[in-house]
């Protein structure tokens, strides 16, 4: 089977589109996706796998398609999960969490709603992520990422993942729901926990996935506890607890939001921390643009937010028979909307293979989603991107990658693992 997956990857372009399976987890290990998304784009836009490991589904990868369906919650539901996982990793999660004495049960986040649910479930977390908290948080996450800028080793190689993408991430989102500050690694730890499978990230076997997300149940439900008796505050968990739409919410409601925000607040800030040193490095003249002009930290965090999607699709499912481009799409089929490739729309982006940190509209990209499912944090995740770039330019002349990096066994994610990485310790070195 590896054998005959090899001789298709060879002849991508001359495959039959019925065998392509755009999904497959190893080309975005190996980095050789994006062929792929060119060739539906230009030969068949509205793709349909009718066999995968995943099951049968829909591709768009059009900037226009994408937007449309994202748009249409009233023909499309995300009720049905916005991932995609295969029939035996649902079957084994499932057995492991029954062997902890715990049912798998489907978690209702509101990103797996529909309005009006939807509606009154992201209101309740909105403030804390609105312009008026931003303000406030600012100068403690500035203080924070000087901090862990300072703690960097110069002049001896360092995993930018794990020092700088996961510490920062994993910063935020303890100030964000008030985790205790000592502990804040377990949330991007969990967040892996909860997205890959065993021998992929921390995760060892279903056994261990189904006991650390256990773990990480009962410690959010024990902050939700200790929340409700205290008064209202401006923390995440404090804001569900109090508001009146959500402080009696289920507790699988509770749970699907909880991974919702630690997993949406991992994973596009910290793989786009690793992904904008990454794509600078092997596009000098922007690095230098950017050293040129400090004012262009804004431009090029969008521009790697759309050069390489944090975020490589979000799935729908069909509520009643639609069509797309002469393709009909029954009730109840599964349809992926794949952002890195709508990202990629030359129609839409010019030179969209390039580069570009000032590039005119930079933030016109289908990273954050759209619709009523845009991504509510957002704001978090510009405002984090464009202060540990600020703090970064204050401090170094240059930083340089040391070879390629190790990236996320994932269809879903879009991010690297590991990202070696030296702080040269003067210009003369920096510039060999």
């Amino acid at each position: 089977m590896t054998e005959l997956l090899d001789v298709m990857e060879e002849n991508i372009n001359t495959l039959p589109l019925e065998q392509l399976n755009p999904a497959r987890r190893d080309r975005f290990v190996n980095a050789t996706e994006l062929p792929v998304f060119e060739r539906l784009r230009r030969e068949d836009p509205v793709h349909y796998t009718p066999d995968s490991e995943f099951g049968p589904y829909w591709s768009l990868t059009l900037w226009e398609d994408i937007r449309a369906v994202g748009n249409n919650h009233h023909d499309f539901t995300s009720t049905e999960n916005i991932d995609l996982k295969s029939i035996e990793e649902k079957i084994n999660l499932e057995a492991a969490l029954k062997a902890l004495g715990h049912k798998r049960r489907k978690n209702i986040g509101f990103i797996t709603m529909d309005p009006p649910e939807h509606t009154k479930h992201r209101k309740a977390v909105a403030p804390g992520m609105g312009p008026a908290i931003l303000a406030q948080m600012e100068p403690l996450l500035r203080e924070r990422a000087g901090v862990i800028l300072d703690n960097l080793p110069v002049g001896l190689p360092f995993d930018w993942v794990d020092k700088v993408s996961k510490e920062l991430t994993a910063t935020v989102l303890a100030t964000l729901f008030d985790f205790p500050f000592e502990d804040r690694r377990l949330l991007t730890y969990w967040s892996d926990m909860l997205m890959y499978e065993p021998g992929h990230g921390p995760v060892k076997s279903w056994e261990h996935k189904a006991e650390e997300t256990v773990k990480c149940y009962q410690a959010f439900e024990a902050l939700w506890e200790k929340r409700r008796n205290e008064p209202p505050s401006h923390d995440l968990i404090s804001m569900l607890a109090h508001h009146p739409e959500t402080c009696n919410m289920t507790l699988e409601a509770f749970r699907g939001t909880i991974v919702l925000l630690i997993i949406g607040g991992n994973d596009t800030t910290r793989n786009t921390i690793s992904a904008s040193l990454y794509w600078l490095d092997k596009y000098p003249k922007e690095y230098a643009k950017l050293k040129a002009n400090p004012e262009l930290v804004m431009s090029m965090v969008s521009e790697t937010l759309r050069f390489q999607t944090p975020i490589n699709f979000m799935s729908r499912v069909a509520n009643r028979d639609v069509e797309i481009r002469g393709k009909h799409i029954r009730q109840g089929d599964r349809v992926l909307m794949w952002y890195l490739s709508g990202n990629r729309d030359a129609a839409v982006i010019d030179d969209p293979d390039t580069f570009c940190i000032d590039r005119e509209r930079a933030r016109r990209h289908l990273s954050f989603g759209v619709g009523v499912h845009a991504c509510i944090g957002s704001r978090v995740a510009e405002m984090q991107l464009s202060i540990i770039w600020q703090e970064i330019l204050k401090r170094f002349s240059h930083i340089k990658v040391l070879g390629e990096p190790t990236r996320s066994y994932s269809n879903f994610l879009h991010g690297f693992e590991n990202l070696q990485a030296i702080i040269p310790k003067n210009t003369q070195d920096a510039n060999q």
